[in-house]
């Protein structure tokens, strides 16, 4: 098919692009990749207005470390995002987790902060924003408005953007130095979204597993922090009853769809194969039994 017909506007400041979005009055769509937007709109599930480009307002292409945080501009690419310093000094896991982003095409033009807007519950990096501690920083004519993550992903494909706000960078938290960390994923085809995913971080004191960071996507309807996981694991050495634990906690927690790839009952089952093998290579990592580079 081919795209309903549509205005275009490429801004050169996020002032310029707020008040295009605000003109808009709701039929405008930003652009930055495209990877996700244009094939919606080829199909007609979306038709826009307007498409706001914001490739050419200068600064949002930079990925920051401060105090402890990431900070990843908008129109910061996947393959940016794979291959920066200072995510492999401080998030090794997100390298890992960019691995299993769709294709090579799509990770050279797709956007981190893209992804997160688009709020897809089997996607890798709204999973990375909500596990870590993310900030969504949207932008409109009224101001900046920071946005937890635990509070910006409202359903499935929903956020909690209003009409006139457009992303212009998320921020993280960085891994200690010393932790520990897995990312588990499964999916029928490489670059197929996931059926089930399993992400971790811990460090190690006297021990036992401290720090504990569980998420999990895949499995609902929005990317999840398991905090009840966490307590679970927090404060032990990782034993088998241990695990076995999370296991059955997980399948008693969990409420996946039903769909054409898989059923509730094989995510849920998926779900603690995932999980207890991600524990064990995190504490692995963590140990130094395993190479923090991957």
């Amino acid at each position: 098919m081919k795209p309903a017909q549509f205005d275009y506007i490429a801004p050169t400041t996020v002032e310029e692009a707020a008040a295009a979005l605000a003109a808009s009055a709701g039929d405008g769509k930003i652009i930055a990749g495209g990877q996700s937007l244009m094939p919606m709109i080829n199909f007609r599930l979306v038709k826009p207005a307007i498409l706001i480009d914001i490739n050419r307002i200068v600064g949002l292409d930079k990925i920051e470390f401060d105090r402890g945080r990431l900070k990843i501009g908008a129109t910061v690419r996947h393959r940016m995002t794979a291959t920066d310093a200072l995510v492999a000094r401080h998030l090794p896991i997100i390298r890992d987790a960019m691995r299993h982003v769709a294709h090579m095409t799509v990770r050279n033009r797709g956007t981190f902060c893209g992804s997160v807007a688009h709020a897809d519950p089997a996607a890798e990096m709204p999973l990375m924003t909500r596990f870590l501690n993310g900030t969504i920083i949207a932008f409109s004519e009224r101001g900046e408005r920071r946005i937890p993550a635990a509070d910006f992903f409202t359903g499935s494909l929903v956020n909690a953007l209003e009409d006139d706000e457009l992303v212009i960078a998320v921020e993280i938290d960085a891994m200690p130095n010393d932790a520990g960390w897995a990312f588990e994923e499964f999916a029928r085809r490489h670059g197929d979204f996931a059926l089930a995913c399993f992400a971790t971080t811990f460090c190690i004191e006297n021990g036992t597993a401290s720090g504990v960071r569980i998420g999990m996507m895949g499995v609902g309807e929005t990317p999840l922090r398991l905090p009840e996981i966490e307590e679970i694991v927090e404060g032990t050495d990782l034993s088998e009853p241990v695990l076995n634990m999370v296991v059955e906690r997980l399948a008693n927690i969990l409420t996946p769809n039903s769909d054409i790839h898989a059923s509730a009952d094989y995510r849920r089952h998926l779900s603690g194969v995932l999980a207890r093998r991600g524990l064990r290579a995190a504490w692995g990592r963590a140990n130094g039994e395993i190479s923090r580079l991957g």
